[in-house]
């Protein structure tokens, strides 16, 4: 008899060994033969800060999107935390996703009527928590960030880089071992990029896996770890 489906994962061990990302071999090919990654080996340990850096087209989006299980490959072996991504179901990856990776995209995806601290609190409404938990939560990731004092603040009170560290908050509030952030300066001046940096790098002291997406070489240079691609593959 098959086992019923479940939308749960085991969790993640770190004392086990488990890297929190480990990609063997991947290739993804899009329909009409464009291949966007083709053989790439990638291991990432828990407590890393990394940048994946290349020009346009290099195949940078395509990783993003198969580390955070958003697609999977075409060929190969994606492991996050530990879970063959190809082994789980729909289900499964969402609670995967929801539970151990933390998105930062370009754009800030803030809902314009709610105040710093609800549009991190809503991030995790699907978690289960109470609305004071959520909220307790929300605070932490806020200071976190440095926004302790703009958590009523709306994001039309907001400069460009207050809004993205809102969604950095909004992304660790559910404290996932792995923070994905794509491009996560683009949108910004270079005294915000800064600061937006500054709160990854922090994120990273505390503990966080921080995975950096960009093309932006001062970015890349920030950080210990480099991961250059072009034309789909690690150079």
């Amino acid at each position: 008899m098959t086992a019923p489906e479940t939308d749960t994962v085991p969790a993640g061990d770190v004392a086990g060994g488990y890297p929190v990302i480990e990609l063997a071999g991947v290739t993804k090919t899009y329909p009409g033969g464009v291949t966007a990654l083709l053989s790439v080996d990638l291991t990432v340990e828990y407590g890393e800060m990394l940048a994946i850096v290349g020009p346009s087209g290099s195949g940078k989006s395509t990783m993003l999107n198969l580390i955070g299980t958003l697609d999977r490959p075409t060929e190969g072996t994606v492991r996050i935390d530990g879970h063959d991504v190809a082994a789980l179901s729909d289900r499964q990856l969402s609670a995967l996703r929801s539970r151990r990776i933390g998105f930062v995209f370009q754009q800030f995806h803030l809902a314009p009527g709610r105040h710093a601290l609800g549009n991190v609190a809503d991030g995790l409404l699907y978690t289960g928590l109470s609305k004071r938990e959520r909220e307790q939560r929300a605070e932490v990731a806020l200071e976190q960030v440095g926004l302790g004092d703009r958590m009523t603040h709306c994001p039309h009170q907001l400069s460009g880089g207050q809004k993205q560290r809102v969604a950095i908050a909004r992304a660790v509030a559910g404290q996932p071992p792995l923070l994905l952030a794509d491009e996560p300066t683009g949108n910004l001046d270079s005294a915000s990029g800064t600061g937006v940096m500054k709160a990854l790098h922090d994120l990273h002291d505390a503990g966080t896996t921080v995975l950096v997406i960009t093309h932006d070489r001062d970015i890349a240079d920030s950080v210990a770890r480099q991961v250059p691609m072009l034309d789909g593959q690690v150079v």
